[in-house]
């Protein structure tokens, strides 16, 4: 017998069958409680409303839990490669050889970007934002390929749209980098795998030999899975409502990138390497810092420590600290910023107040770390999130696209003023 539940309003009850998940989350499904009732919710921030049900992935933040498609994250992140878990969020399955071989094959086919975009490009200064110029150039790949702005596309213009994405990304992501720079840019390398290609496409000169180090393209490459996806997020969500409308795929991605470009969004990482050239200005005292970070009174917070989702720990975390340690004991970085943020580290891992309240250091604190070792200035720390993102914003907006969902359409309480006469100000 399926359950319900039981809503009384005015001396009159209203029943709703509940919904529950593979993984026992439970449901309210509150369709049909305007029509019926006449009411609606009201939960600011969406922070209790489940607006769609998803195949792609599953969160636990109380257990510390992360999965794409049934696989645990920590599997993902040590035994397959960035292109093959996109695959997998995508297309639902992991990849045969051959799939993989053919999906492989098609990305390196389109990582080449038509000539007119570079025009675009041209037209930013220098001092544009690299996540402004990054949605800019996928925004206008709808003008480039204007089959996609067909909300009746087959799945093979979809599929090609899809492809076109994940190749081009790299490439706008290296440009946007380059024209903060004022360097000429790079065109795709495509003897390189998927990591290796966009590292050198950011930091090769011309004229210049430039050799792809692999415990960088590697640690690069396990940073983007874990980055992959993370459930119904703000730009996640943002990608969704936006594509409900039929809006093209390119158009949906671009609005999902400046959704990312928010500071309480995708620059968590970019405040903690600021957060630590801050105490490095004031003295490189990390203990000083410790202290105010206890300090209940002081309005001091540490960034990259703790999670608003995962209440025990980050799985993602653990993962990525290991590749962090890995690239700075490779490259021999003497910063002292970096030094800084292992004193943090050591103390939040071992001091009793911090564990206490699971303050530990999060994904953002490592990816910030491993950033500012390869020499990625803070601005372009979102479009590397946005290039890790990039397979989970797809499959969420073709999970959404296949499953026929309806345009978003959230509701609101009014809070304004009633009918009134309008008087002309000349009148008055």
């Amino acid at each position: 017998m399926s359950e319900s539940a039981k809503l009384s309003f005015k001396g009159q009850d209203y029943e709703f069958p509940v919904i529950t998940g593979t993984e026992n989350e439970s449901a309210i499904d509150i369709a049909k409680l305007r029509a019926s009732s006449g009411l609606i919710t009201l939960d600011p921030g969406y922070k209790n409303t489940g607006a769609t049900k998803s195949a792609i992935t599953f969160l636990d933040g109380e257990e510390g839990i992360l999965r794409y498609r049934g696989y645990r994250i920590e599997d993902l992140a040590e035994k397959s490669t960035f292109l093959e878990v996109s695959y997998l969020l995508i297309y639902g399955e992991l990849p045969t050889q051959a799939q993989y071989e053919d999906f492989s094959k098609e990305i390196t086919h389109h990582t080449l970007v038509h000539e007119d975009i570079k025009k675009i490009l041209e037209g930013f200064p220098s001092n544009a934002h690299p996540m402004g110029v990054l949605s800019s150039m996928i925004c206008a790949l709808t003008a480039f390929y204007p089959a996609s702005l067909n909300p009746n596309r087959s799945e093979e213009e979809v599929n090609l749209s899809i492809i076109r994405l994940i190749a081009k990304m790299p490439t706008f992501a290296a440009w946007a980098y380059k024209n903060e720079m004022g360097h000429p840019v790079n065109y795709p390398d495509n003897s390189l795998d998927y990591c290796s290609n966009f590292l050198k496409m950011m930091f090769a000169l011309p004229a210049e030999k430039y050799d792809v180090d692999p415990v960088v393209s590697a640690a690069l490459d396990k940073l983007l899975i874990l980055h992959a996806d993370h459930e119904q997020n703000c730009s996640t969500s943002t990608v969704r409502i936006v594509g409900s409308s039929q809006a093209s795929i390119y158009a949906s991605i671009s609005a999902g990138i400046n959704a990312l470009w928010g500071p309480l969004h995708g620059g968590a990482n970019q405040s903690v390497i600021e957060m630590l050239e801050a105490i490095k200005a004031d003295g490189g005292d990390a203990k000083k810092y410790l202290d105010k970070a206890k300090d209940k009174n002081d309005p001091f917070r540490l960034m990259g420590f703790g999670h608003r989702v995962y209440k025990n720990f980050d799985p993602r975390a653990k993962i990525i600290k290991k590749a962090a340690d890995d690239v700075l004991e490779k490259l021999g970085v003497n910063d002292p910023v970096l030094e800084i943020a292992k004193e943090l580290e050591h103390a939040a891992l071992n001091d009793q107040y911090f564990i206490d309240r699971q303050l530990y250091p999060n994904v953002d604190f490592y990816s910030g770390i491993i950033y500012r070792a390869l020499g990625i200035p803070t601005d372009m720390f979102t479009v590397m999130f946005a290039l890790g993102r990039l397979p989970g914003w797809i499959a969420q907006w073709k999970e959404m696209r296949e499953n026929g969902e309806p345009i978003g359409r959230p509701r609101q309480v009014y809070t304004g003023a009633n009918e009134r006469d309008y008087v002309s100000m000349n009148k008055r």
